[in-house]
C-alpha cells in the first residue's frame, strides 16, 4: 500500500499563489507517476497535472498551463503543485494520487490511479 498526505491548501485572493505538497509513504517503490486532481462542489473530479516519477515528464490540463507547475523530490517521496495567478474558478478540493502501473508516464484519468490522498481545500476569493 501507498499512503498519501496532502498539505498547503488555504484561502488566497485572486492573483495570489499557493504551493501544495503531497508526501508518500509505504510501498513507494510502486509509484510510477503522481498526479493532482481537483473537485469543486457538485462537479466531477478533474485532472490538473501529472509527473512521471523517474523521468520527470509532466502533463497539464489546459486550464492551468502556464500558471501551475508540478515537481517532485524523489529523496523526500514528495510531489508539489506550485499554483500562481490563482483564479476564483480554481477553488476546489485538491487531491494527490499515485499511479502504480507501468505503461502511462503521466496519466490523466481518475480511474488510472491506484492510491489517493484525503484532499486539501483551496479557496480563491475574488
Amino acid at each position: 500500500q501507498v499512503q498519501l498526505v496532502e498539505s498547503g491548501g488555504g484561502l488566497v485572493q485572486a492573483g495570489g499563489s499557493l504551493r501544495l505538497a503531497c508526501a508518500a509513504s509505504g510501498r513507494t517503490f510502486r509509484i510510477y507517476a503522481m498526479g493532482w486532481f481537483r473537485q469543486a462542489p457538485g462537479k466531477e473530479r478533474d485532472f490538473v497535472a501529472a509527473i512521471s516519477w523517474s523521468g520527470g515528464s509532466t502533463n497539464y490540463a489546459d486550464s492551468v498551463k502556464g500558471r501551475f507547475t508540478i515537481s517532485r523530490d524523489i529523496a523526500k517521496n514528495t510531489v508539489y503543485l506550485q499554483m500562481n495567478s490563482l483564479k476564483p474558478e480554481d477553488t476546489a478540493l485538491y487531491y494527490c494520487a499515485a499511479y502504480a502501473g507501468s505503461y502511462y508516464n503521466t496519466p490523466e484519468k481518475v480511474a488510472m490511479y491506484n492510491y489517493w490522498g484525503q484532499g486539501t481545500q483551496v479557496t480563491v476569493s475574488s
